[in-house]
């Protein structure tokens, strides 16, 4: 199968899986929001459907893996992952949101915040890209 039509399957069922969970739920399909809220002590059922959305996105990555035979592990070194996943996490604070958030549902919705979110996503990748490849070379 071609990587532009497994791309397009997939962002079909990423915008599918975020226009149901809005609707049948009522939530927004924000991964750091639904991933913060676990760790709230939040009732029963809020817990267990945050808890199914975050093992149902490994699940699903882990399958895909499998059925596609295209494992390819992250050339980084695990000091650079966990740096970057901090600065992820710090990232989405400031931002109110992550990527999934802000640019799925929030521009879904039509709403201006998330647009300047995604504007400013994207700037800094390409600047990331420009630096450490570059620049720099690659730092991994």
């Amino acid at each position: 199968m071609s990587s532009w039509l497994i791309a397009l399957i997939g962002g079909v069922l990423i915008g599918l899986s975020a226009t149901g969970l809005l609707l049948f739920n009522g939530r927004i399909a924000g991964v750091s929001g639904i991933v913060n809220g676990l760790t709230k002590r939040s009732s029963g059922v809020e817990w267990v459907w945050r808890a199914a959305f975050v093992a149902g996105l490994a699940a699903a990555g882990g399958v895909t893996v499998h059925l596609l035979h295209q494992a390819t592990a992250s050339p980084a070194r695990l000091p650079v992952l966990l740096l970057a996943g901090i600065l992820v996490g710090f990232g989405t604070s400031l931002g109110g949101g992550c990527t999934s958030g802000h640019g799925v549902c929030g521009l879904g919705r039509f709403s201006v915040r998330s647009l300047v979110a995604v504007l400013t996503f994207m700037a800094s990748a390409i600047v990331t890209v420009l630096l450490t490849h570059h620049w720099f070379g690659s730092v991994a």
